[in-house]
């Protein structure tokens, strides 16, 4: 009797033993992600019309220098299955979904005490979105937004579940708009490019190294500190934009200074094989941008790059376009404040679907490139602090 409870005695130590070597294994292997997970919270519930926003702390590097390593990917598919294998070790399949349209506003100026200022509404449907705080290191600390539908998370539901929430692990590589350390910021845009209602993506095949749209984001955000450090890594690869849709970019930063990147080739009736586009540049500063100006830039969802339309073809967002223009024109290119600069938004905000992309303004965020803070709105709530949400990227 004595020899038997020994043994369920030793049985029991060795399975205890055993649980905790388990766990311990578990923790060396998943500790970032654990701690990441945990982190997630809902700040702003949703409703019939508006998606949940939350807020996550993304620890660990997330795998960033194995991507840079492996010369990128081409495809959301191919990050899909690195992230699945780097994140989950090949246990839970991460989900990507292909973006929908994506409309969008931006700006870049300049606030009455010399701040500079980059300005953005992000316009889509009802979505549920996250701000995402990412402390890599020896990279730059950031704050972004991620659209959570593009991880696969439905946007009529809070976040829950294992598979959703694994999804969301993958957010620091689908930014769409944010800010560093050193003041960079930028935002992705839709550009509709190609003839008639024919959008064609961008597919560069030069021999660099290869890059999608939002992982191209995560690489400036990480990296870079100045408009001309972040033009160099989109010079470093060749873009394959996500989901058979078309994206430009304005980037900005603390010194004032802000571009437009563009992938083109021809004009819009004949931009028709995105392999031949090339990267195009157009500065604040350029006597040839359409605005004509170097107090300001501006950006909606058509190509800015000069002689690329013909006469009669849609220029998508032009509306808002000269809607942000005219605001900055009455203030002679300088916002009062950061709550002017936000009225300007407000201004060209989607308010509901009648519009030429059928979209609504899902948030709004005046991003302070001096200061290095965040002054952020939910689905048009402008004026109402209970959906304002403001940080600091480095205290």
């Amino acid at each position: 009797m004595i020899i038997a409870l020994n043994w369920i005695g030793i049985s029991l130590i060795s399975l205890g033993g055993f649980i905790l070597l388990i766990l311990i294994l578990v923790l060396i292997i998943w500790g970032n992600e654990i701690k990441t997970l945990k982190s997630i919270k809902e700040i702003m519930p949703g409703n019939e019309e508006d998606g949940y926003v939350y807020e996550m702390k993304v620890h660990g590097n997330y795998y960033l220098d194995d991507f840079v390593k492996g010369g990128g990917l081409k495809s959301d598919q191919d990050l899909i299955d690195f992230l699945t294998k780097k994140i989950t070790k090949g246990l839970f399949k991460i989900k990507i979904e292909e973006p929908e349209i994506v409309g969008c506003t931006g700006y870049a100026a300049r606030a009455s005490n010399g701040d500079a200022i980059f300005a953005r509404n992000y316009d889509l449907f009802k979505t549920n979105v996250a701000l995402v705080h990412t402390k890599p290191k020896g990279r730059y600390q950031s704050i972004s937004t991620v659209d959570l539908r593009f991880l696969g998370i439905d946007p009529n539901t809070k976040i829950k579940g294992l598979g959703a929430k694994f999804n969301a692990l993958a957010a620091p590589y689908a930014p769409l708009d944010g800010i560093n350390e050193k003041g960079l910021s930028f935002g992705i845009f839709m550009s509709f490019q190609g003839p008639g209602e024919t959008i064609v993506a961008t597919d560069q095949n030069t021999g660099k190294p290869d890059i999608t749209s939002t992982t191209l984001l995560r690489l400036m955000l990480d990296n870079a500190a100045t408009i001309e450090e972040a033009v160099a890594i989109a010079e470093s690869y060749d873009m394959h934009d996500s989901a058979n849709t078309s994206f430009h970019y304005m980037v900005a930063d603390a010194n004032g200074n802000s571009a437009i990147l563009e992938y083109i080739t021809g004009t819009d009736s004949t931009d028709i094989d995105g392999s031949k586009r090339k990267l195009k540049v157009t500065y604040k500063n350029d006597p040839k941008s359409l605005a004509g100006t170097d107090k300001y830039q501006i950006i909606t969802n058509f190509i800015v790059h000069p002689n690329y339309y013909l006469k009669g073809d849609h220029k998508y967002g032009y509306d808002r376009y000269e809607i942000v223009l005219k605001e900055l024109k009455n203030r002679k290119g300088i916002v009062k404040s950061e709550k002017d600069a936000m009225s300007i938004l407000s201004a060209s905000a989607l308010r509901n679907y009648d519009n030429d992309i059928k979209c609504v303004t899902v948030h709004s965020a005046i991003y302070n490139l001096t200061e290095k803070t965040v002054y952020w709105i939910s689905n048009r709530n402008f004026g109402n602090e209970k959906f304002t949400f403001r940080y600091r990227v480095k205290k």
